[in-house]
């Protein structure tokens, strides 16, 4: 099976700190970069995330304070990931609900602006989730009939996601080898806004809040009922990307009223 492209597509993999989006950091990311023609190249960094590596953490991937202590932090490798992955659609395992966001915090942390503008995104585990309800080492062993042996490796994970993308391919009649359609059908829980999935858009195409108090009303509405809502949004622990979109549409309001006045 060889996966039809329009442009390149990148599977990646990250292992981090931990699982806050808004708080972790990367500690290893590997890179996988398909072209339409089939060429492949690959990448693997080892990165100081510039704080301290949980122990608990550790324990799942291996990868300890001293081991990273002397490599170079992300702001020093942004430029080069930034431009492997450049013009290029994105896949993962549970890559849509957490290392794409992660990936996004991390650039704009060092003033790299990121967003998913004319990019698609497949979520593997989405899909294998929607037609076999498994884990990604059952899903190497099931799709591919290989023991996944280095699990929470970066590098095996992503290698491991791009060949189960190809044995679903092979497997399933109802996938399209098309990237808007896989991109569509490892979506779950509708189109989000943001990265992290705090904002979504409904029906009508409107943006909504997907939590709280205000889950499903429209940002236009609670900044018509509550405007000092998006300043809590900014001072708390949330994604930058979200407080962007936050901040962005507050400043729309804002120009739209002075117009209007």
């Amino acid at each position: 099976m060889i996966l039809q492209l329009n442009k390149p597509i990148v599977f990646f993999d990250l292992e981090t700190t931990g699982i806050k989006v808004a708080v972790d950091r990367i500690v290893e990311i590997s890179i996988l970069k398909i072209f339409p023609n089939g060429n492949k190249e690959s990448k693997t960094w080892l990165v100081n995330p510039t704080v301290l590596i949980p122990e608990e953490t550790t324990l799942i991937h291996g990868i300890t304070n001293e081991k990273v202590v002397n490599e170079p932090t992300f702001s020093e490798l942004a430029d080069d990931i930034y431009k492997l992955i450049e013009n290029c659609d994105l896949a993962g395992f549970n890559s849509n609900k957490f290392d794409i966001p992660l990936l996004a915090e991390e650039f704009l942390r060092v003033g790299i602006e990121f967003n998913m503008k004319n990019r698609k995104a497949i979520d593997i585990q989405n899909i294998f989730h929607k037609l076999e309800q498994r884990t990604l080492i059952a899903a190497y062993k099931f799709y591919c009939d290989k023991e996944l042996t280095n699990a929470h490796s970066a590098k095996a994970d992503t290698n491991a996601t791009y060949e189960i993308l190809l044995a679903q391919l092979d497997k399933y009649s109802e996938l399209e080898n098309n990237i808007d359609f896989l991109s569509d059908f490892s979506e779950r829980g509708g189109k989000f806004a943001d990265l992290a999935g705090f904002i979504r858009y409904n029906q009508k195409g409107e943006e909504v809040l997907s939590f709280g108090k205000y889950r499903d009303i429209t940002l236009k509405q609670i900044w018509n009922d509550n405007p000092g809502y998006f300043s809590w949004i900014k001072q708390a622990d949330f994604p930058l990307y979200t407080k962007n979109i936050m901040n962005n549409f507050a400043t729309k309001m804002k120009l739209e009223k002075k117009f209007k006045n």
